[in-house]
């Protein structure tokens, strides 16, 4: 049989080529994995709750609460589905599931391209899975945007209505485009079921194309080695094949974070569609996005309002906080690869206080998006009498310079602090080495 199939699918030489392929062995590598893991939960979890979800506007009776023959207590089909999967046995627990792990996913991620910035993995030869990665993060956050969107209840309801008009702020084609992307004016009947086809569809077709795509190139172009490696064979590939051992260790790693994510279900409640009740004209105070999105919020929250008028179109806060911004500090991250002066290829992950400017920049960057985030916060640092509101907007601004500014020269200062902690090991190592010598 075995004989059978290699003469005909090659299994020897898929065997000889990918299964055992050398994976270094170092904790930080499972970053990449624990994101693949966590999209494979999500697509399962997806297709489940997909099977009890109805994704419409059309209005239908609260089996909860029908209300009398004279007044029916109509409410979306969306919003209806959502309250029958609460009720469905661990109807509720697959919700919390699939919410903790599209959290779990964003964040595995980011701190994955952090681990690739800071160990300068992004550079020649591989700038396009940066760019791969970077592409990967921004559709993974749009996907959990899409999802918090359908149950429909108020919450949904009053964030769509800030996408729709954050997208209707673009000049001159804002309003094209938000009837375009949303399948009509606010508040429309087409609204669910296009968000619906972008979060099943759309979006994870994206994000698995991109996966493999990711993948293949990291096959091909072989991973960045830890500095270990460097001592043991100059330029060799350092690791544990993946069949014999790096699948054993992937499978542990699977089950270990599935616990953890059933842990953070079974104890941790997610949005509460009951709370919020369905759909009405009634706005919720102080929302918020998720926290990987707060700092676009803090950047809306503290720009003050303006429109500027030209060629007959209006530029405003709401285009200059939620897409001007983002796309700077978007292109931004694009072009780190662009940066690297290096024409040599990099085989061996670098130490980052080999590298302080680049350490600095990268840490001052992260303290940026989290003032920003901070100033997501406004209202409620108001009402706690932390921050006025005279005062608000100027402090917080002071921050978003300050904070960054310190954080770079206080990096510097570090990183030379090691380094002359470093050289004094090293010159202390030779004069011991020169007195066992004499």
């Amino acid at each position: 049989m075995n004989q059978w199939l290699d003469e005909r699918l090659h299994i020897s030489r898929l065997n000889d080529k990918f299964l055992r392929k050398a994976f270094p062995v170092h904790h930080s590598f499972f970053l990449g994995e624990i994101t693949l893991f966590s999209l494979i939960i999500l697509i399962i979890t997806g297709i489940v709750l997909a099977l009890s979800y109805e994704p419409s506007n059309s209005l239908v009776i609260n089996s909860f609460d029908p209300g009398t023959a004279d007044k029916q207590n109509l409410i979306p089909a969306a919003y209806h589905s959502a309250l029958k999967i609460n009720a469905m046995p661990f109807g509720d627990m697959l919700r919390r599931i699939h919410h903790w792990t599209a959290n779990i996913m964003v964040a595995a991620a980011v701190i994955h391209m952090m681990r690739i910035y800071f160990t300068g993995a992004f550079k020649k030869p591989r700038e396009i899975n940066w760019w791969i990665g970077m592409l990967l993060l921004i559709f993974t956050a749009l996907t959990a945007v899409t999802g918090y969107i359908l149950p429909y209840d108020n919450y949904a309801y009053n964030t769509v209505k800030v996408v729709y008009g954050i997208a209707a702020s673009v000049p001159w084609v804002g309003s094209w485009l938000a009837q375009a992307a949303f399948a009509g004016n606010f508040p429309g009947d087409g609204i669910i079921p296009r968000i619906y086809g972008y979060h099943i569809m759309l979006l994870p077709g994206i994000l698995l194309a991109l996966t493999g795509a990711h993948m293949l190139i990291m096959i091909k172009q072989k991973h960045t080695q830890p500095q270990y490696a460097k001592r043991i064979a100059y330029k060799k590939i350092v690791g544990v094949p993946l069949l014999t051992q790096q699948t054993p260790i992937m499978l542990m790693l699977t089950l270990l974070f599935a616990g953890i994510i059933l842990l953070f279900s079974a104890f941790i409640p997610v949005h509460p569609v009951e709370f919020f009740g369905p759909p009405s004209t009634t706005p919720i105070e102080n929302i918020k996005p998720d926290w990987y999105l707060l700092w676009v919020f803090g950047a809306l929250a503290i720009i003050p309002s303006f429109e500027i008028v030209l060629f007959g179109g209006i530029i405003g806060a709401e285009f200059v906080g939620a897409i001007l911004l983002p796309t700077v500090v978007i292109a931004a991250m694009f072009a780190v690869p662009m940066l690297d002066r290096s024409k040599d290829n990099n085989y061996y992950a670098e130490n980052p206080t080999n590298h302080p400017v680049r350490l600095a920049i990268g840490t001052s960057f992260m303290m940026l998006l989290m003032v920003m985030s901070v100033a997501g916060y406004k209202p409620d640092l108001i009402s706690a009498g932390v921050l006025t509101t005279a005062n608000a907007n100027t402090v917080l601004w002071i921050l978003i310079f300050l904070v960054p500014a310190v954080t770079y020269f206080a990096t510097i200062g570090i990183v030379r602090g090691i380094r002359s902690l470093r050289e004094a090991d090293e010159r202390e190592s030779m004069a011991h080495a020169a007195a066992a010598d004499d």
